[in-house]
């Protein structure tokens, strides 16, 4: 019994240095085409313009493809949207995170909870971060999330992380993106704001399927 059971474990062990040899044998995928420049202008009833961070802030994020855009509603209200794609290449994700920029560029956490989003494609709801901060007068409301192999909404690092090797193993592709969905606001409208961009946040969610970049082999 203890040589069949040595036997199993070798003969499993064999198997999974055999597959991660072949994983690693394999050409990392290349993004051919990034498309999330293409999402609509107009999402509801909101313009959209485009928008640019200092390359500083760029050259930290290191991702493949950014989009950072301020959408505006006719009666004026704001809305910013931005996504930090990385390629398979990259990992899949960002090492930056809301929690670590927003205080160091002098915004107070107030409130960090999971809230429920609909996923239309899915006719489910996923979780994803919810997070008020103030600084001086100035409430911003923020919902965040990472955004995976276009489909999979996930709500943290580590989620994304298992996302990431199962993806790599089956598909040979683990690229992902992380989504930003933020308003600033006033003392005593901050809920009504929250419903807001979680409106718009189910809205770009709905869309993303159909812009999500091209990978192939390298």
């Amino acid at each position: 019994m203890k040589n069949k059971s040595f036997t199993i474990t070798a003969l499993l062990f064999l198997i999974t240095i055999s597959a991660a040899t072949a994983i690693e044998a394999r050409k990392v995928p290349v993004v051919v085409q990034t498309n999330l420049e293409n999402i609509p202008m107009r999402i509801g009833p909101y313009t959209g313009t485009n928008d640019v961070f200092a390359q500083s802030v760029y050259d930290e994020l290191n991702a493949d493809k950014h989009v950072y855009r301020h959408y505006q509603s006719p009666d004026g209200r704001v809305i910013d949207l931005y996504i930090g794609y990385y390629g398979t290449a990259k990992g899949g994700r960002t090492g930056h995170n809301p929690y670590a920029c927003l205080p160091g560029a002098g915004w107070g956490i107030v409130k960090d909870e999971k809230v429920d989003i609909y996923v239309p494609y899915k006719n489910e709801q996923a979780q994803v971060n919810y997070t008020t901060t103030l600084k001086g007068d100035v409430y911003n409301v923020m919902l965040h999330w990472y955004h995976s192999a276009g489909t999979e909404t996930l709500d943290s690092g580590f989620k994304r992380n298992i996302h990431r090797f199962i993806s790599r193993v089956t598909k040979n592709r683990n690229d992902g993106a992380f989504i930003q969905v933020s308003m600033q606001s006033q003392k005593g409208q901050v809920e009504q704001d929250f419903s807001l961009i979680k409106e718009f946040a189910e809205q770009v969610i709905a869309v993303l399927p159909e812009y999500w970049p091209v990978e192939k082999d390298g």
